[in-house]
């Protein structure tokens, strides 16, 4: 489902003619995407796919609201059996995503983390095609609808802290955008308090199992209907 990161170090692809750099945010060091791709127009994406397996478990222990009540994380977790159902869970998260949210997926390669993510392109309606970012390390997906635009990172060259991502302005463009970072574990938590972090396993070995256990954990207030949203 996704390349292996055996490229050259990180590079800043250069802008387009053509593009407008305005449309949205545009953190240091990244490349807004080009091609037009309205939602729904991916040629590589089916004209139909079957939702993702009902959820298998969910739980949401949160404390009572009160005053200083912080939720604790709520859980959900999903069976997905293809890159069709992997991209429509993408395209059924985007529908509960808002400017502001930040997205970490995890998962070795081929996984599904870029194939989930050109779901949540589709579904929030943005400009480009979306493939993985790992020779620019970021990419910015303006919205075609007046949506927040998506911005896709791919950290895994990166060391641990915000440190080395701070030219990328994450922080600036968070608030206005939907900020989905792949292998972000321990490198971009500070961004935020409520963040949603998306894990898939995947059948170990040589395989060809397409399944994929999808597990949504949602922290922070924000994510406190997680369970209730995508139902």
């Amino acid at each position: 489902m996704e390349a292996p990161h055996n490229s050259p170090a990180a590079e800043t692809a250069p802008n387009p003619a053509g593009t407008d750099p305005a449309s949205a945010p545009n953190p240091a060091g990244t490349d807004p995407a080009s091609a037009p791709n309205p939602a729904g127009t991916d040629p590589a994406a089916p004209d139909s796919a079957a939702a993702p397996a009902s959820t298998a478990s969910a739980e949401h222990g949160g404390p009572a609201e009160g005053a200083g009540a912080v939720p604790e994380a709520v859980t959900v977790t999903l069976t997905v059996t293809s890159p069709e159902q992997m991209q429509e869970l993408g395209r059924r998260l985007a529908r509960v995503l808002a400017p502001g949210d930040l997205v970490m997926l995890t998962g070795e390669l081929g996984a599904g983390k870029t194939t989930l993510t050109r779901g949540l392109g589709e579904g929030l309606g943005v400009r480009g095609a979306v493939t993985s970012p790992t020779f620019v390390i970021a990419r910015v997906h303006p919205s075609l609808s007046g949506g927040p635009a998506l911005v896709h990172v791919d950290a895994y060259r990166l060391g641990g802290g915000l440190d080395e991502m701070e030219d990328l302005d994450l922080d600036v463009s968070l608030p206005e955008s939907v900020v989905v970072v792949e292998w972000g574990d321990g490198k971009v938590e500070e961004l935020s308090d409520d963040r949603l972090r998306v894990l898939i396993d995947r059948a170990t070995g040589d395989t060809d199992d397409e399944r994929r256990e999808v597990t949504l954990v949602g922290i922070g207030a924000r994510w406190a209907g997680l369970r209730e949203a995508l139902g």
